[in-house]
């Protein structure tokens, strides 16, 4: 018998749902589906590797821990701990099923989509390529005032006791309809101000458009911006170019340049689209940040059928993941040294984890997000404004549709997502984007299994990347705890 009383003796110790992970020599395991982490420790990595070889009863798993020199007071205490975390279980484990999230959420934002027109003419455009799911025939091509309005209305009214709400301008391009986004700002600021609501507003623009006015207007009212660039000008005028063929760089780039001059009040960041021709991730971070002068850059996929010419694919795929993992081993380099790097992919996915985040759905769109087209349609997002799916109603005629909403939602929630369930990634995946589960799978209840091998191995990275942060330079992780 050995030193460590025996609970229950007939049950034999499992494993429960973990990826495990190493960092900076230690070892860790990300705990599927809370999305927390645990740090082993010597013994816990012995533990874990006798359970997972024998199935030991407690009495067993005590006796070879003794036999190995550990004393029974920090055996006792260790198996306390990982029991208590869900590291390990006595007895029969079966495996948790998503619970099914709440119906009732209150909105948080929209994204008004105040016109259906461009200046540009994008390749991979997925509002004006062959991948188009919006109808935009018979619409306005800009947003009136009064939808915008009645948008406002709706989101403070759906917001219900949330202190503070977002607005989100988008297009076409954002700022063709500049007149009615300013007077926008100003009615959901003076609106907000009426019911005591805080309100942000953000907008993403091409950046042809800017000009000192426009800048200072945004600047004063704060409101943060995603400038669309995929380069410098050889990649960039590859797929962002006008409609006679012109490439937009040497356009755009003066007006950036004045931007960040002049709009210090909040954050401007580059979204780049990668694609077949546009894959150079090192070189593309590099001039965005050094030459450009962005503080933050994000990388997508272009959203695509696998059949466009414009489709990554497997090969350049695994190019873009080099780059992807050069830049995050990078970024850990430049948190142990305390300074900040650019890289948001990296960075939103670490302040994910930091959170402890285990999604239900893979982002608020119907959730806490919804998209109003120029007519006042409203729609699952602004990638789903003026189609056929995901129609939430209108703004004109009773507001949002609650139960179109909840029906989606009990519906796309990870509980449903059949192919997903044994993903240890999924609290963080959940599932995959709508639109590219839409444009590849012809429905948005589809997960987006063609990315399921990256998505995995983007998050193990980021997981040790995580964790050697943690170990060696803690006090940089305090910054994802701010709001």
């Amino acid at each position: 018998m050995s030193a460590i009383e025996t609970l229950a003796p007939t049950l034999r110790y499992r494993l429960r749902e973990f990826h495990s992970f190493e960092a900076a020599g230690d070892r860790f395991v990300y705990l599927v589906p809370s999305g927390a982490f645990f740090a082993l420790g010597v013994i816990g990595g012995d533990i874990v590797d006798r359970i997972r070889a024998v199935n030991p009863t407690r009495e067993e798993l005590a006796d070879f821990l003794l036999d190995r020199g550990y004393p029974s007071s920090e055996i006792s205490v260790s198996l306390m701990e990982l029991e208590q975390s869900g590291v390990i279980n006595q007895g029969d484990f079966v495996q948790e099923k998503p619970s099914v999230p709440i119906k009732k959420f209150p909105l948080q934002r929209i994204v008004l989509n105040i016109t259906n027109q461009c200046n540009l003419a994008c390749t991979y455009c997925y509002e004006y390529s062959a991948d188009k799911i919006s109808k935009t025939e018979g619409k306005p091509k800009f947003m009136p005032a009064s939808v915008a309005e009645a948008s406002i209305d709706m989101l403070i009214k759906e917001s219900e006791d949330r202190p503070s709400i977002h607005v989100t301008f988008f297009g076409g391009e954002t700022l063709l309809n500049f007149p009615m986004l300013r007077s926008s700002v100003e009615y959901a600021k003076r609106r907000c101000a009426e019911v005591g609501k805080q309100v942000e507003f953000s907008l993403t623009t091409n950046a042809t458009l800017l000009t000192e006015q426009v800048v200072d207007f945004l600047a004063e009212h704060k409101v943060g911006m995603t400038i669309s660039i995929d380069g410098d000008r050889e990649l960039n005028d590859k797929m962002r170019v006008f409609a006679d063929g012109r490439g937009s760089y040497d356009v755009i780039v003066p007006r950036i340049k004045m931007l960040l001059q002049r709009h210090k009040t909040n954050s401007i960041g580059a979204r780049v689209t990668l694609s077949s021709g546009v894959h150079h991730v090192r070189r593309i971070y590099e001039h965005l940040t050094q030459e450009i002068g962005f503080a933050a850059v994000g990388f997508s996929p272009a959203t695509a059928n696998p059949n466009r010419l414009y489709s990554i694919g497997e090969t350049k795929m695994g190019t873009i993941l080099e780059g992807f993992e050069d830049l995050a081993w990078e970024y850990r380099d430049w948190a142990l040294a305390g300074r900040h790097h650019g890289f948001t992919n990296v960075n939103d996915t670490l302040k994910e984890l930091h959170s402890g985040i285990s999604k239900a759905y893979p982002c608020g769109a119907g959730l806490g997000l919804l998209g109003v087209g120029t007519a006042g349609d409203i729609n699952l997002c602004h990638r789903f404004v003026d189609s056929d799916t995901g129609r939430m109603g209108h703004v004109h005629k009773g507001g949002v549709n609650h139960e179109a909403r909840e029906q989606f939602l009990d519906t796309h929630h990870i509980g449903a997502r059949y192919d997903c369930h044994t993903c240890w990634a999924r609290p963080v995946c959940a599932g995959g984007c709508y639109h590219e589960a839409f444009v590849h799978y012809g429905s948005t209840s589809a997960a987006t299994l063609h990315y399921c091998d990256w998505i995995r191995g983007w998050n193990d990275l980021c997981l040790r990347i995580y964790g050697e942060i943690s170990l060696r330079n803690p006090s940089f992780l305090d910054r994802f705890n701010e709001n």
